[in-house]
């Protein structure tokens, strides 16, 4: 698999615990990472936490990330959204949704999907799921975006689970290849 450039001096960076990497994942990655656990999260204060983890979680597997088994790029995606997939399931954020969802009720207030919407809408990733076929813009909103495990989305989406997987993977494909032209 070719790396760009970049993710190849950020890898090498990583390997060799060199903080110019946190800075130039920052630089290049940060609205693409932030947007994804955005979207899983729903809570930009909430994000700015679970991607400080995430960027820790980069850091210290950054030696053992291996260019041959995929992109710099997806791998740092899958642990910012399974970071935030971890935060949705903890206790704490479970009961501060209940509270979020009275708050909603009292105030009148704009839904926080509704808030996150706009949010993920600003950003370009958005704009080209969108141009993804429909049976590959699902999937992608639902994983990448809805926080879904491959699992769940099979279950939710009442495929099987390769299809599901197949389906994420094409998907991926054509945006890594609309996205480098």
């Amino acid at each position: 698999m070719m790396q760009s450039p970049i993710e190849t001096q950020i890898t090498q960076l990583l390997a060799q615990q060199d903080k110019e990497a946190i800075r130039l994942i920052f630089q290049f990655y940060k609205r693409a990472l932030f947007g994804v656990i955005v979207g899983v999260v729903r809570d930009e204060e909430l994000a700015e936490d679970v991607f400080q983890e995430a960027l820790v979680k980069i850091w210290r597997n950054g030696p053992r990330y291996d260019a041959t088994k995929g992109r710099l790029y997806t791998w740092m995606l899958n642990i910012c959204r399974n970071a935030a997939i971890d935060k949705t399931r903890s206790k704490h954020f479970q009961a501060s949704l209940v509270t979020q969802t009275q708050d909603i009720f009292v105030s009148g207030s704009e839904s926080p999907s509704q808030q996150v919407e706009t949010q993920t809408d600003t950003l370009d990733l958005k704009q080209w799921v969108n141009k993804l076929s429909p049976e590959h813009q699902e999937v992608v909103n639902m994983i990448y975006f809805g926080g879904r495990t491959h699992q769940e989305a099979s279950e939710e989406l009442d495929l099987p689970l390769g299809t599901v997987k197949s389906r994420l993977r094409k998907a991926l494909g054509i945006l890594r290849t609309w996205m480098s032209q």
